[in-house]
């Protein structure tokens, strides 16, 4: 099943755009938001999440915790909804950005790899719960996955 929304996040000048491809695990977001511009795939086959950050230029992986972000069939059920609050908040989860840059990522499957092209990429690691107030905010990116899920990827990228 394929299925795609575009709709306007609470506080945002933009829309974000969802497309879900349940035979694949994948679902490719698109968010215009002239604050925070990002595109991102969440792979569920490989837990794992890569985002295009544009106000760093910059790719960033990250290993999802099953536990802690929504499902395949969340983000299917909340994918043409306004989702308007039928789905409990998560905690807002932060992720701290390593100096490492990944040089193949061929490795990480197609999508990922046409996402990050051209553009330095690194992995993150999920912060423990309680440690994020050590982190610089104005290091931070915060990005939202519709209307349920925050998201904070923070820490210096190399280079930038």
């Amino acid at each position: 099943m394929n299925t795609s929304d575009s709709h306007l996040l609470d506080g945002s000048v933009g829309t974000q755009t969802i497309h879900v491809d349940t035979f694949r695990g994948m679902v490719s977001i698109q968010d215009d938001n002239v604050l925070s511009e990002w595109n991102g795939i969440v792979d569920y086959k490989n837990a794992l999440l890569a985002v295009k950050l544009f106000s760093k230029m910059a790719c960033v992986l990250v290993k999802m915790d099953p536990a802690a972000f929504p499902s395949l069939n969340d983000i299917t059920q909340a994918v043409g909804k306004q989702a308007s609050g039928h789905y409990p908040p998560t905690r807002g989860l932060t992720y701290t950005v390593l100096p490492n840059r990944i040089k193949n990522l061929a490795q990480y499957g197609v999508p990922v790899k046409d996402l990050c092209r051209a553009v330095p990429t690194y992995f993150a690691r999920q912060q423990k719960e309680g440690t994020a107030g050590a982190m610089d905010p104005d290091s931070c990116s915060e990005l939202q996955l519709l209307s349920f899920m925050g998201l904070s990827i923070c820490g210096e990228i190399p280079g930038l």
